[in-house]
C-alpha cells in the first residue's frame, strides 16, 4: 500500500513527503538526485528497503524540489536552499530532532543541514557521497567538471527512452526485461523533465561543501560500496575530515542502496543510528553559521554635520530598516554598537541578500554602509555566537570600502550556484587571525 503524500511548505514551495512506520525515533532519509514518492513503491527492491528501514524507526521520505511530486520551480535552488527542506519536512512531518541519512547527492544537503541545525540531528549518514561532485583543487577523487556535465547533457538528450532505461538497468546490475525497461522510462519521465535534469547536474557542479565538514558535531557514519561508481577513496577523505565520523566499506556494488545486498546497509544503518537515537540527546555547545558586521561609512562627520538630535532621528531610521531586513532574511540581531549591527544567519547565501539589502535600504537617507560576513563554526552561549569565526567575520567587515559586501572565501564557496556573483579582491592579512585571507566582493545577489 502506498504511503499517503503529504506537502510541507518551504518558502514559496510545496514538498512533497510521506511517513511510513511508527517506530521510537525518526529517519529523514534525504534521497539521491531523482526520486518519486508514488512511484517508488512500484519497484518491490525499493518497497522492501524502505520497508525493512520504517521496521525500526518511524522513516520520513520526501522529493526534492522540482523533482517527483514536489513543485516543479524555475531552475534549480542552491544548497543552501534545498537543504532548508529538510527542516521544513521535518516541522511538517512534527519530527524536532532525527536521525538523517543522505543519499548520493543528497550526501551535501545533509552535511550542511547537520552543520547548521545539530540540535535537530541526532544522528547523521552520508551513503555512496561525497563533499563535492567534480574535480578541484586538493580534491582528485571525481570527474573534470567538463565530462560532468557532458553526461548530464548527455543523459538529457536521451531522458525517458528506452535506450536510457536500459542503460541503468545494466548500471544496477538488474534484469533488462521488456517491462523493466518501460517501468524504468516512465519513471524517469515523471521524476523530471530533460530540462531540469541538466539544469540540476550544473547546480550539483558546483556544490562544495568541504569547508563545513570540520564543524560537523553530530555522530556521523559514511557508507560507502566498494564498487561504487562514485569513488571510494573520496568517501574515506571526506569521513576523514568529520570529528570522529566512522567509515564503514561495504562490499560490492552498485551504488543504489536498495539494489544488491540492500540487507548491509540497512543493517549499517540500523546499528549506527538507533543507540544514538534512543540514548538521551545532548546539547550542542556549536553550530556553523554566517556572522554579519555593518557598519556606517563617515557617521561621524555625519553626526557633526547634522547636530546631535537630527543625527539621533537618522540612526533611528537606520536601526529600523536594518531590522526589517533582518526579519525578512530570517538573520538575528545579537549586538548593535552605535550606527553597527552584528546578526547571525543559518544560511551565508541569505545572510549576502541581507546585506546587500541593508546597504540599498539606507541610501535614500543620505547613509552609505560596508559589511562584511564569514562562515565557519561559532560557540553559542545564552542565544549567542562567539569564537574565532565571529572575530574574522569582524575583520573582513573592517577591510570592506563605503557600499561594499565583502566575504571570505569561505562564504564564495559555500553560495556556489545560488546566482550571487562576487570580484576577487586578492589575499588580506587579518588583524589577530594567522594566515592570508582570500576576500570577494559581492558583485551581484
Amino acid at each position: 500500500m502506498t504511503p499517503e503524500v503529504r506537502y510541507a511548505r518551504s518558502g514559496d514551495v510545496s514538498i512533497a513527503y510521506s511517513v511510513v512506520g511508527d517506530g521510537p525515533f525518526d529517519l529523514v532519509w534525504t534521497p539521491g538526485a531523482l526520486s518519486h514518492l508514488e512511484l517508488r513503491w512500484e519497484d518491490e527492491a525499493v518497497a522492501r528497503f524502505y520497508g525493512a528501514l520504517s521496521s525500526f524507526a518511524r522513516l520520513v521520505i520526501f522529493d526534492k524540489r522540482g523533482t517527483g511530486l514536489s513543485d516543479r520551480v524555475a531552475g534549480i535552488a542552491d544548497l543552501e536552499t534545498r537543504m532548508d527542506d529538510i527542516r521544513a519536512v521535518m516541522d511538517a512531518a512534527g519530527s524536532e530532532a532525527a536521525a538523517v541519512c543522505g543519499v548520493s547527492e543528497g550526501g551535501p544537503m545533509a552535511l550542511l543541514f547537520a552543520a547548521t541545525y545539530p540540535e535537530r540531528v541526532r544522528a547523521l549518514v552520508v551513503y555512496g557521497s561525497l563533499p563535492r561532485f567534480v574535480r578541484g583543487p586538493n580534491f582528485p577523487w571525481a570527474k573534470p567538471k567538463h565530462e560532468y556535465l557532458a553526461e548530464y547533457e548527455a543523459d538529457a538528450a536521451r531522458w525517458g527512452s528506452e535506450e536510457s532505461a536500459r542503460e541503468f538497468l545494466e548500471w544496477q546490475g538488474l534484469d533488462p526485461t521488456p517491462e523493466a525497461i518501460e517501468v524504468r522510462a516512465r519513471g524517469d519521465r515523471l521524476k523530471i523533465s530533460p530540462g531540469a535534469l541538466v539544469q540540476l547536474g550544473r547546480m550539483n557542479a558546483e556544490i562544495d561543501v568541504r569547508p563545513i565538514l570540520s564543524t560537523i558535531r553530530v555522530p556521523t557514519l559514511v557508507l560507502h560500496r566498494r564498487e561504487d561508481s562514485i569513488p571510494i577513496d573520496g568517501a574515506r577523505w571526506m569521513a576523514e575530515q568529520i570529528p570522529g565520523a566512522r567509515f564503514v566499506e561495504l562490499p560490492g556494488g552498485p551504488h543504489m542502496p536498495y539494489y544488491g545486498d540492500w540487507e548491509s546497509v540497512v543493517a549499517g544503518v540500523r546499528e549506527f543510528v538507533e543507540p544514538v537515537c534512543l540514548e538521551s540527546a545532548h546539547p550542542y555547545e556549536s553550530v556553523l553559521a554566517t556572522v554579519l558586521f555593518t557598519d556606517l561609512v563617515g557617521s561621524t562627520e555625519k553626526a557633526v554635520e547634522l547636530g546631535d538630535r537630527r543625527w539621533r532621528e537618522l540612526l533611528e531610521q537606520h536601526h529600523a530598516r536594518i531590522r526589517a531586513q533582518l526579519s525578512r532574511f530570517r538573520g538575528v540581531e545579537l549586538d548593535t554598537a552605535g550606527d553597527g549591527f552584528f546578526a547571525r544567519f543559518d544560511g551565508p547565501a541569505r545572510a549576502i541578500r541581507c546585506a546587500c539589502a541593508v546597504r540599498d535600504a539606507v541610501t535614500d537617507l543620505g547613509l552609505e554602509v560596508r559589511a562584511g560576513l564569514h562562515t565557519g563554526e561559532c560557540e553559542v552561549m545564552d542565544g549567542k555566537v562567539a569564537g574565532v569565526a565571529v572575530s574574522i567575520g569582524a575583520r573582513v567587515a573592517a577591510r570592506a570600502g563605503a557600499g561594499e559586501v565583502l566575504v571570505s572565501q569561505t562564504v564564495k564557496d559555500l553560495v556556489a550556484g545560488s546566482g550571487i556573483e562576487f570580484e576577487d579582491r586578492g589575499g588580506a592579512e587579518l588583524k589577530g587571525v594567522p594566515g592570508e585571507w582570500k576576500l570577494y566582493a559581492v558583485a551581484g545577489a
